[in-house]
């Protein structure tokens, strides 16, 4: 839109990165604003205006009558506490989002994932996660949880405890725990969910 005069990388760490915009106001005045990016200087979205997502969070549920909802009880070092999220990471090169889902949820809870492929595409697009301060993008990813005992690869910083919870469960833990934004949407839609149909229907996106 015009407002971007330079853009110049001010750190240069392996995952994560600060960036500084010099930029003019509506007024007129120089202005300066930050963001972060995971790309590199040359990939970031101001650049290349394209939307693929660079992470996923993983919908997956039990294969019960009455399925529960993975989630993780993680540590989380900007918060120095410990919160409630749907089970999620980072695509890595040359992996689709199902093919990173299934990795993911194996290394963080030893659970083996069955991808759901049926509903609305649109359910499954990549959506700015926090626009005001990253260009970070992410998609869902939904699917059946299996082999619930298997084993753990946890990277040594992490604290991750695995949360097998049924709508009850999931209910309080909306109502008295620390919950990420995208994690407590997508349990606002277990909550909703008809498992006399599926636990996917809602991703047929009908409007009734």
């Amino acid at each position: 839109m015009g407002h971007i005069k330079k853009i110049e990388k001010q750190t240069d760490n392996k995952f994560l990165n600060l960036y500084h915009i010099d930029f003019k106001d509506r007024a007129g005045a120089d202005r300066d604003y930050y963001f972060v990016s995971r790309r590199d200087e040359e990939h970031i979205k101001i650049r290349t205006r394209e939307m693929t997502p660079e992470g996923i969070v993983i919908y997956a549920v039990t294969r019960e009558e009455e399925p529960r909802l993975v989630m993780v009880k993680e540590y989380r070092f900007p918060l120095d506490e410990e919160i409630y999220e749907l089970p999620a990471g980072l695509i890595d090169p040359g992996e689709t989002p199902g093919t990173a889902a299934a990795r993911e949820l194996k290394e963080e809870t030893g659970v083996h994932f069955t991808e759901y492929e049926g509903g609305e595409s649109f359910y499954r697009r990549p959506f700015c996660l926090v626009p005001g301060f990253s260009d970070e993008t992410g998609t869902a990813v939904f699917g059946y949880a299996d082999d619930l005992d298997g084993q753990k690869d946890n990277e040594t910083s992490e604290w991750i405890e695995v949360v097998l919870a049924d709508r009850n469960e999931v209910q309080r833990i909306l109502k008295e725990e620390r919950v990420s934004l995208r994690g407590a949407y997508l349990m606002f839609e277990f909550l909703r969910a008809d498992n006399k149909k599926s636990p996917f229907a809602f991703l047929e996106g009908k409007t009734e």
